[in-house]
Protein backbone atom coordinates (compact mmCIF):
# COMPACT_ATOMS: atom_id res chain seq x y z
CA UNK A 1 0.00 0.00 0.00
CA UNK A 2 1.08 3.62 -0.46
CA UNK A 3 0.21 6.63 1.93
CA UNK A 4 -0.90 9.51 0.52
CA UNK A 5 -2.61 12.00 2.86
CA UNK A 6 -5.52 10.53 4.36
CA UNK A 7 -5.31 7.55 1.99
CA UNK A 8 -4.03 4.42 1.05
CA UNK A 9 -3.39 3.13 -2.15
CA UNK A 10 -3.43 -0.23 -3.02
CA UNK A 11 -0.27 -1.13 -5.88
CA UNK A 12 -3.08 -2.53 -8.32
CA UNK A 13 -3.75 0.85 -9.32
CA UNK A 14 -0.01 1.68 -10.47
CA UNK A 15 0.60 -1.99 -11.67
CA UNK A 16 -2.40 -3.12 -13.27
CA UNK A 17 -3.53 -2.03 -16.60
CA UNK A 18 -6.94 -0.83 -17.86
CA UNK A 19 -9.02 1.12 -20.62
CA UNK A 20 -12.82 0.31 -20.74
CA UNK A 21 -13.67 -1.11 -24.21
CA UNK A 22 -17.54 0.13 -24.84
CA UNK A 23 -17.27 -1.87 -27.85
CA UNK A 24 -16.72 -5.43 -26.36
CA UNK A 25 -18.79 -5.08 -22.64
CA UNK A 26 -21.54 -2.73 -23.86
CA UNK A 27 -21.60 -1.06 -20.44
CA UNK A 28 -22.21 -4.10 -18.42
CA UNK A 29 -21.15 -2.27 -15.45
CA UNK A 30 -24.46 -0.18 -15.91
CA UNK A 31 -26.68 -3.00 -16.16
CA UNK A 32 -24.86 -6.15 -13.86
CA UNK A 33 -24.61 -6.31 -9.71
CA UNK A 34 -26.49 -6.73 -6.66
CA UNK A 35 -27.13 -2.90 -6.07
CA UNK A 36 -26.93 0.69 -7.82
CA UNK A 37 -24.37 3.02 -7.96
CA UNK A 38 -22.75 3.87 -4.87
CA UNK A 39 -23.52 7.61 -3.46
CA UNK A 40 -21.70 9.42 -1.37
CA UNK A 41 -23.95 11.73 1.26
CA UNK A 42 -22.59 15.32 -0.49
CA UNK A 43 -24.20 13.84 -4.25
CA UNK A 44 -28.09 13.18 -2.59
CA UNK A 45 -28.94 16.67 -2.94
CA UNK A 46 -27.13 17.01 -6.27
CA UNK A 47 -29.48 14.27 -7.12
CA UNK A 48 -32.70 16.19 -5.99
CA UNK A 49 -31.76 19.26 -7.81
CA UNK A 50 -30.74 17.80 -11.59
CA UNK A 51 -33.15 15.06 -11.64
CA UNK A 52 -35.70 16.85 -13.45
CA UNK A 53 -32.97 17.74 -16.24
CA UNK A 54 -32.20 13.92 -15.87
CA UNK A 55 -35.48 12.84 -16.49
CA UNK A 56 -35.75 13.15 -20.49
CA UNK A 57 -32.66 10.74 -20.91
CA UNK A 58 -34.18 8.11 -19.13
CA UNK A 59 -35.66 5.15 -20.13
CA UNK A 60 -39.84 5.02 -19.01
CA UNK A 61 -38.98 2.11 -16.51
CA UNK A 62 -35.52 4.21 -15.32
CA UNK A 63 -38.25 7.04 -14.31
CA UNK A 64 -41.12 4.26 -12.68
CA UNK A 65 -38.16 3.13 -10.61
CA UNK A 66 -37.26 6.05 -9.43
CA UNK A 67 -41.05 7.39 -8.59
CA UNK A 68 -41.23 4.05 -6.98
CA UNK A 69 -38.03 3.83 -5.08
CA UNK A 70 -37.24 7.02 -4.38
CA UNK A 71 -34.01 8.92 -6.27
CA UNK A 72 -31.49 7.27 -4.09
CA UNK A 73 -32.19 5.06 -1.91
CA UNK A 74 -29.74 3.53 1.20
CA UNK A 75 -28.83 -0.23 0.76
CA UNK A 76 -28.93 -2.95 3.20
CA UNK A 77 -25.04 -2.37 3.90
CA UNK A 78 -26.10 1.19 5.49
CA UNK A 79 -24.39 2.68 1.67
CA UNK A 80 -26.49 4.84 -0.61
CA UNK A 81 -26.96 3.87 -3.88
CA UNK A 82 -28.90 4.77 -6.94
CA UNK A 83 -32.07 2.33 -7.65
CA UNK A 84 -32.16 -0.34 -9.86
CA UNK A 85 -35.20 -1.62 -12.79
CA UNK A 86 -36.16 -4.59 -11.73
CA UNK A 87 -32.69 -5.75 -9.79
CA UNK A 88 -31.23 -5.09 -13.32
CA UNK A 89 -30.06 -2.22 -14.52
CA UNK A 90 -29.30 1.38 -12.65
CA UNK A 91 -32.60 3.19 -13.38
CA UNK A 92 -30.65 6.27 -14.46
CA UNK A 93 -29.34 4.22 -17.59
CA UNK A 94 -30.18 4.11 -21.14
CA UNK A 95 -29.35 2.11 -24.49
CA UNK A 96 -27.87 3.72 -27.44
CA UNK A 97 -28.83 2.44 -31.05
CA UNK A 98 -26.37 -0.10 -30.81
CA UNK A 99 -27.47 -1.65 -27.24
CA UNK A 100 -24.50 0.06 -25.21
CA UNK A 101 -25.88 0.84 -21.87
CA UNK A 102 -25.04 4.37 -20.88
CA UNK A 103 -25.48 6.92 -18.38
CA UNK A 104 -28.52 9.46 -18.25
CA UNK A 105 -26.66 11.79 -15.91
CA UNK A 106 -23.69 11.92 -18.27
CA UNK A 107 -25.92 12.96 -21.22
CA UNK A 108 -26.93 15.46 -19.41
CA UNK A 109 -23.67 16.69 -18.78
CA UNK A 110 -22.18 15.93 -22.33
CA UNK A 111 -25.58 18.46 -23.52
CA UNK A 112 -24.62 21.19 -20.99
CA UNK A 113 -27.84 20.78 -19.18
CA UNK A 114 -25.73 20.34 -15.67
CA UNK A 115 -22.65 20.67 -14.40
CA UNK A 116 -22.23 17.15 -12.32
CA UNK A 117 -20.95 14.74 -14.83
CA UNK A 118 -22.21 11.58 -12.81
CA UNK A 119 -21.33 9.76 -9.44
CA UNK A 120 -17.90 9.40 -8.49
CA UNK A 121 -17.81 6.25 -8.05
CA UNK A 122 -19.01 5.35 -11.43
CA UNK A 123 -16.25 7.75 -12.92
CA UNK A 124 -13.73 6.06 -10.63
CA UNK A 125 -14.78 2.53 -11.90
CA UNK A 126 -12.57 -0.05 -11.79
CA UNK A 127 -11.34 2.02 -8.36
CA UNK A 128 -13.51 1.45 -5.28
CA UNK A 129 -12.86 4.06 -2.47
CA UNK A 130 -13.31 1.78 1.20
CA UNK A 131 -13.24 4.12 4.72
CA UNK A 132 -10.94 1.87 7.22
CA UNK A 133 -12.03 2.55 10.82
CA UNK A 134 -9.25 4.85 11.17
CA UNK A 135 -10.97 7.00 8.95
CA UNK A 136 -8.35 6.61 6.37
CA UNK A 137 -9.67 5.98 2.63
CA UNK A 138 -8.70 2.68 0.88
CA UNK A 139 -8.02 3.22 -2.85
CA UNK A 140 -8.59 -0.17 -4.24
CA UNK A 141 -8.31 -1.93 -7.70
CA UNK A 142 -11.51 -3.80 -8.31
CA UNK A 143 -11.19 -6.69 -10.26
CA UNK A 144 -15.02 -7.53 -11.96
CA UNK A 145 -15.32 -10.36 -14.83
CA UNK A 146 -17.11 -8.34 -16.88
CA UNK A 147 -13.96 -6.43 -17.13
CA UNK A 148 -11.46 -8.46 -18.79
CA UNK A 149 -12.19 -6.80 -22.44
CA UNK A 150 -10.41 -3.42 -20.81
CA UNK A 151 -7.36 -5.35 -18.93
CA UNK A 152 -7.10 -6.65 -22.20
CA UNK A 153 -7.17 -3.41 -24.32
CA UNK A 154 -5.36 -1.88 -20.96
CA UNK A 155 -2.24 -4.48 -21.56
CA UNK A 156 -2.04 -3.78 -25.22
CA UNK A 157 -2.15 -0.04 -24.42
CA UNK A 158 0.43 -0.16 -21.66
CA UNK A 159 -1.86 2.27 -19.66
CA UNK A 160 -1.89 1.63 -15.30
CA UNK A 161 -5.15 2.47 -14.01
CA UNK A 162 -4.42 5.58 -12.84
CA UNK A 163 -2.95 7.15 -15.64
CA UNK A 164 -6.83 6.20 -17.66
CA UNK A 165 -8.51 7.58 -14.10
CA UNK A 166 -6.48 10.71 -13.70
CA UNK A 167 -9.40 12.74 -14.46
CA UNK A 168 -11.87 10.88 -11.63
CA UNK A 169 -8.80 10.67 -9.24
CA UNK A 170 -8.00 14.68 -9.67
CA UNK A 171 -11.90 15.38 -9.36
CA UNK A 172 -12.13 13.31 -5.99
CA UNK A 173 -8.71 14.12 -4.82
CA UNK A 174 -7.12 17.11 -6.63
CA UNK A 175 -3.76 17.92 -8.63
CA UNK A 176 -1.55 17.93 -5.66
CA UNK A 177 -2.89 14.50 -4.68
CA UNK A 178 -2.64 13.37 -8.14
CA UNK A 179 1.01 14.29 -8.81
CA UNK A 180 2.19 12.61 -5.50
CA UNK A 181 0.87 9.56 -6.90
CA UNK A 182 2.47 9.83 -10.22
CA UNK A 183 5.78 10.68 -7.79
CA UNK A 184 4.78 7.48 -5.91
CA UNK A 185 4.24 5.26 -9.11
CA UNK A 186 7.58 6.40 -10.32
CA UNK A 187 9.69 5.16 -7.11
CA UNK A 188 7.17 1.54 -7.48
CA UNK A 189 8.36 1.25 -11.09
CA UNK A 190 11.93 1.82 -10.43
CA UNK A 191 12.22 -0.68 -7.13
CA UNK A 192 9.47 -2.91 -9.62
CA UNK A 193 12.56 -2.98 -12.45
CA UNK A 194 15.55 -2.93 -10.08
CA UNK A 195 14.38 -6.44 -8.57
CA UNK A 196 13.66 -7.76 -11.97
CA UNK A 197 17.37 -6.95 -12.99
CA UNK A 198 18.76 -8.05 -9.47
CA UNK A 199 17.04 -11.31 -10.15
CA UNK A 200 18.35 -12.14 -13.89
Amino acid sequence: MIAIGETLISEDVIQKKFVCDLTACKGACCVKGDYGAPLEEAELPVFDKIYTKVKKYMTPEGIKAVEKQGKYLKYETGEWVTPLINGKECAYTYFDGDGTAKCAVEKAYLEGKIDYKKPISCHLYPIRINIQRNKLEAVNYDRWSICKPACKLGESLKVPVYKFLKEPLVRKYGEDWYNALEIAAGLLEEKTVGKKKAGK
